[in-house]
């Protein structure tokens, strides 16, 4: 991996799932016509809780403990994989895809026991979400790593993303709608959920965090940033016309371009669209994994054709 993709990619996992946020809600206060707290505020909050004491419930296990960090170590590795420009990631084996998909798959399941965990009537309907929408969307994500494995001819990071012809373009931005689409469930963002709400009854991710408190809420939040981080380098390096190995400082700038592209897009996402109602979320990763099926089957019949 060369120095610019390098540092692009450990800049990118340590700072953008603090900035990306305060980007999204800076472009939110704009657009309402307010000033808005300030850039790093995420960073901020993050460090007020770092410096306090964790509670836990007499009800809880050893599981709602172990929860925080296996959500974190989950999300740092599949970080890890996920390239931001064409190439590979900071770690890259054949097949790393499978292993990154379930490495995701794997912190949903210690966040899901550890809302569980708890106790709580309203934590455990946030889980029962989680896992139902889980279930939409995670076909939607198999299908785009398929689609793009035609093109590269193998199951890695390195062969799916980048380069690979104009005519496969129809097919990447069908992908790029896919992964924007998951970036909305995974993240937990508007229209699918809303980070700022403080209802119980309509939350997900927020309401499946309830009890944490202290640096245990902080992992969580990194890594809530940290996946929308995942997801916006994925279309950076999807989207990325320069490959990493004939220009590199060239292909960071345009990466880094599209990750800003990305946090623009999301920001004005939230400012449009309102909340979905709770009905009509799995319909809304069921479009995911629609669009998913059309680049499979184009990327199938090119294939073919070729």
């Amino acid at each position: 991996m060369t120095t610019p993709a390098l540092v692009l990619h450990l800049l990118g996992i340590l700072l953008l799932p603090f900035l990306a946020p305060g980007l999204i809600n800076r472009i939110k206060a704009w657009w309402g016509g307010r000033r808005g707290a300030p850039l790093l505020q995420p960073l901020f909050d993050a460090r007020r809780l770092i410096g306090k004491q964790s509670v836990y419930s007499q009800t809880t296990t050893a599981v709602f403990r172990l929860g925080p960090p296996v959500v974190v170590a989950t999300s740092l590795a599949a970080a890890l994989l996920a390239p931001m420009t064409p190439g590979t990631g900071v770690l890259s084996f054949s097949n790393d895809v499978v292993f990154f998909a379930y490495t995701l798959g794997l912190g949903r399941l210690f966040l899901t026991l550890a809302a569980l965990d708890t106790g709580s009537a309203f934590e455990g309907m946030g889980a029962a979400r989680e896992a139902t929408f889980s279930v939409f969307a995670e076909p939607a994500l198999f299908l785009v790593l398929g689609t793009l494995a035609l093109f590269g001819g193998q199951a890695a990071f390195a062969d799916l993303m980048g380069p690979h012809g104009w005519q496969t373009v129809p097919v990447k931005l069908l992908c790029a709608a896919v992964l924007l689409l998951l970036l909305l469930i995974e993240a937990a963002r508007i229209p699918v959920d809303d980070p700022t709400t403080h209802l119980e009854l309509t939350m997900i991710h927020e309401v499946m965090i309830l009890d944490h408190s202290g640096p245990d809420l902080a992992m969580l939040q990194y890594a809530a940033g940290l996946k929308m981080t995942i997801y916006m380098g994925l279309l950076a390096a999807l989207l990325n016309p320069v490959l990493l190995a004939d220009q590199p400082w060239w292909s960071a700038v345009v990466s880094t371009t599209l990750i800003g592209g990305a946090i623009l897009a999301v920001g004005l996402i939230e400012s449009l669209l309102a909340r979905l109602r709770m009905r009509l979320i799995p319909q809304f990763a069921l479009a995911a994994s629609a669009f998913g099926v059309v680049a499979l089957l184009i990327a199938v019949t090119q294939s073919q054709q070729g």
